[in-house]
């Protein structure tokens, strides 16, 4: 693994943490100061604009959006800015979970382990987005098919993946899978600025469900 960190401890850990209990506690602990670390100059944490223009380039306005490991809200945020309004959340982290509550973005949130099934009903949602969740020691590429399954016919999935883990992650081989199988089709892979303040890129799929 070779993701620039700026030297930045949190970073450091996140991207070796052992486990969602491990990641339940680092996150709670970090909720504080998780925005203004990553959003300032020295990260430039651009992912959660970029995703939500992608959004609403695939799907428009007036949509049911899942926001998968929301974390401090920073989605939420930038798609309510661009005329969002039906978010709901999800996060590993109850501290994160309290930080995303108090922007007023979201309908719901709900504490959620992501690495484990869904309690959600088939075709709930018209978009699913994922932002700094599928990436080293966090959320491994068998999450991509259950969020296809949440996502109606015709609806997208926009996700981001770190791009030093796309390939050795097993995320490319997982989305191919997922196409082959006609589950879902590529609508565009590229490569994105994720933390731009370190030229950390991701890999931003916008992909719609079969």
């Amino acid at each position: 693994m070779a993701t620039s960190t700026g030297g930045d401890p949190h970073l450091e850990r996140a991207y070796t943490l052992g486990g969602p209990d491990d990641a339940r506690a680092f996150y709670d602990e970090w909720a504080d100061t998780y925005d203004a670390d990553l959003t300032g100059a020295a990260q430039g944490y651009v992912a959660p604009a970029g995703t939500a223009q992608a959004v609403v380039d695939a799907a428009g306005t007036d949509i049911e959006v899942l926001d998968a490991g929301c974390g401090t809200g920073l989605v939420g945020v930038e798609l309510n800015r661009l005329g969002v309004t039906t978010v709901d959340g999800l996060d590993l982290s109850s501290g994160m979970l309290e930080k995303a509550r108090a922007t007023g973005v979201y309908r719901e949130l709900a504490e959620t382990d992501l690495t484990a099934a869904l309690t959600l009903p088939d075709d709930r949602y018209d978009v699913v987005v994922c932002v700094g969740t599928l990436t080293h020691a966090h959320v491994g590429p068998s999450a991509l098919a259950e969020f296809a399954r949440v996502i109606r016919p015709g609806g997208y999935l926009v996700a981001t993946v770190l791009d030093d883990a796309w390939v050795s992650g097993g995320y490319r081989a997982e989305v191919d899978r997922l196409c082959a199988a006609d589950v879902l089709e590529a609508v565009s892979i590229g490569v994105a600025p994720y933390r731009a303040g370190q030229q950390v890129d991701c890999r931003l799929l916008v992909l719609r469900v079969r």
